[in-house]
């Protein structure tokens, strides 16, 4: 009975044995065969390899120039002009993207193809060979574009000829000469230059630009472009020599109209408003004086609202020419009444006095002796009788006579007394409203075939 219940035993741990590895096997090929967790092969590593392999990055030292030691490598520029993002006459800048594309030859990236056709390759392999050292003169920031990847592209043919190309904005110095703001027209530039190699050096590069191009329906808002052009020049360093630079040139004319409604029109109608209390009675005085101060105040806010958006030169602009002739206009109308109403105020001294030398009329039998009331009398409606000017005042006469009959005065029948009295009165107000016109229409039309 024992051995029978040992060979039991022997033959269960036999079956549970080989139980566990059936199902460890199961196990094994189940997770192995499933496509989750098969590895796919590192195609950057392989991409690195075969691409390498092929150009013979390594059996270089890309390090130097092509033709090390012998003549100049040309390389040539192409830049097509994406967009103008932004200028700024404030920060004396402006903003661009473009397309910056080199060309030049390497004869040790020449490899065999059979059907000549060009290899093409990311911004990966860019690090690893020799490109031209290019960088942007007074350039304040400038950035590759990587969205959705880096912006780069590097085509190789077979004969060693590469071109490499990529995306780039950069906001660059632009020096800007303001004196005929907003009626002037700006010529900024890009400049490109080589940072390490000079052209008089037989290792060296030179650069040559081709025709230029940009997209048509480039606009902007304040500005309309005129003109795309290219120069090439030599920039001198005294510690490292002559450089090869080019020069992108783009000339830009403002538009007018956003300034003239903004700030010419508003300008214009204070002034003119400043010519309404010429024909307000001079002695109104809480119409005229507050007319005067309203319209000099709201000079002096268009006159700061348009300094706070432009940069603090040293030079007189445009556009201050015509305000500040404006507030001179606008504060000249309410110097012109002060002068009226202190003139106007000795006017009335001066019949004050005339009055207290008047005889007593009380006893008269006529009691409208006189022709007319002096105290009455408006300085603007007396009788002009051709005198000449003293000190822009004319001087009026009015004849007061004073008739008394003889039985009541001095009784000497049909006897009269004729008594001549001077009055100063004011034409300046009469003059303002001519003047003060046509010396502004003037001034504009002075100012308009200038700056236009």
């Amino acid at each position: 009975m024992s051995q029978i219940r040992g060979c039991r035993k022997r033959t269960f741990s036999y079956i549970l044995l080989f139980f566990c590895l059936l199902v460890a096997s199961i196990k094994f090929i189940v997770v192995h065969s499933s496509p989750i967790n098969k590895r796919n092969p590192d195609m950057t590593k392989a991409w690195g390899t075969k691409s390498e392999h092929l150009l013979r990055i390594n059996d270089h030292d890309f390090t130097m120039r092509p033709g090390f030691g012998g003549p100049a490598v040309p390389v040539g520029v192409d830049v097509q002009v994406e967009s103008l993002d932004a200028i700024s006459e404030v920060d004396m800048d402006f903003t661009m993207t473009l397309y910056l594309r080199h060309y030049w030859k390497d004869e040790r990236l020449s490899f065999h193809s059979n059907h000549n056709q060009s290899m093409t390759f990311d911004g990966r392999l860019v690090k690893k060979i020799w490109v031209p050292d290019m960088f942007f003169v007074h350039s304040k920031k400038s950035f590759t574009h990587d969205t959705t990847t880096d912006n780069v592209m590097l085509r190789v043919y077979p004969d060693g000829k590469v071109l490499y190309s990529l995306r780039v904005t950069v906001t660059a110095m632009c020096s800007m000469d303001l004196s005929r703001f907003p009626l002037d027209t700006q010529t900024c530039s890009l400049e490109i230059e080589s940072c390490a190699y000079t052209p008089i050096c037989s290792c060296t590069d030179t650069y040559t630009i081709d025709p230029l191009k940009y997209y048509e329906k480039i606009s902007l808002s304040q500005f309309l472009i005129q003109e795309f052009h290219t120069t090439t020049k030599l920039a001198f360093y005294s510690s490292t020599g002559w450089y090869n630079r080019l020069y992108i040139n783009f000339t830009l004319r403002r538009h007018i109209f956003f300034f003239l409604l903004q700030t010419y029109f508003p300008a214009t109608l204070m002034v003119m408003l400043s010519w309404v209390s010429f024909w307000i009675d001079r002695r109104a005085v809480p119409a005229r004086v507050p007319l005067g101060i309203t319209t000099v105040l709201t000079m002096s806010t268009i006159i700061t609202g348009v300094n706070a958006s432009m940069p603090r030169v040293s030079y007189i602009k445009a556009v201050d020419i015509y305000l500040w002739i404006s507030f001179v206009f606008v504060f000249l109308s309410v110097i012109e009444y002060a002068a009226v109403n202190y003139l106007s105020t000795l006017q009335e001294r001066r019949e004050r006095k005339l009055r207290e030398r008047l005889p007593c009329t009380c006893g008269l039998a006529h009691p409208g002796i006189l022709s007319s009331s002096y105290s009455e009398v408006d300085a603007n409606t007396t009788g002009h009788y051709g005198l000449p000017e003293e000190n822009g005042v004319k001087r009026e006469q009015m004849l007061v006579q004073l008739a008394m009959e003889n039985d009541q005065v001095t009784g000497h029948v049909g006897s009269s007394a004729y008594n001549s009295m001077w009055i100063d009165t004011h034409a300046i107000d009469k003059y303002s409203r001519i003047v003060f016109p046509a010396s502004y229409i003037i001034f504009n039309v002075v100012y308009w075939s200038i700056y236009m």
